[in-house]
């Protein structure tokens, strides 16, 4: 789902947008961070609420997943950065259309992610299945995870440089 949203954006060249604002990265690595630290403590609080050798597991349908992963995966600046600064050093004026070879180039990226990502998906599953057997390691793997979560949102609030990273990036990518 971001995949499409990111592969849009990227034909529309907003490239040249965040070129010309950098600031936009910024707000983004912040809506990022925040996420990021929401879901975290909100893993830990739910690790808590079951003290009992049962996990209280609650559903997560396929639309909920794929709408959390698409928020993570829209929010997450680095990923962008790739997208929109790497992507359109491999464009070729002469060669056609700009926004047809950076549609093909986003589509063979946001593929390969696919089957990448895809065969992550698939193995978290069944070492998910494999865990549900031991209730109480869950609680700990969930509690760690949003620890994780929670460690990787507060860096990303620290490091307050997405901005001159993205202007070096971005400039790189204009030569």
């Amino acid at each position: 789902m971001a995949g499409i949203v990111q592969v849009g954006l990227l034909v529309l060249g907003i490239a040249s947008l965040l070129k010309a604002y950098p600031a936009g990265l910024m707000v983004l690595q912040w809506v990022g961070a925040l996420y990021l630290l929401y879901l975290g403590i909100r893993m830990i609080l739910s690790s808590r609420s079951d003290q009992g050798s049962k996990l209280a597991v609650a559903y997560s349908s396929d639309w909920s997943a794929v709408g959390e992963g698409t928020i993570n995966s829209l929010t997450n600046p680095k990923s962008l950065l790739f997208m929109f600064a790497f992507l359109p050093q491999f464009v070729d004026p002469s060669s056609g259309p700009i926004w047809i070879q950076l549609l093909v180039l986003g589509t063979i990226q946001k593929l390969g992610g696919i089957v990448s990502l895809g065969s992550v998906a698939v193995a978290s599953g069944m070492i998910g299945r494999w865990l549900f057997r031991w209730p109480s390691l869950l609680v700990w793997q969930q509690r760690f995870a949003g620890l994780v979560m929670i460690g990787l949102g507060l860096r990303l609030l620290m490091i307050g440089n997405a901005g001159t990273t993205s202007q070096f990036v971005l400039s790189r990518a204009s030569r």
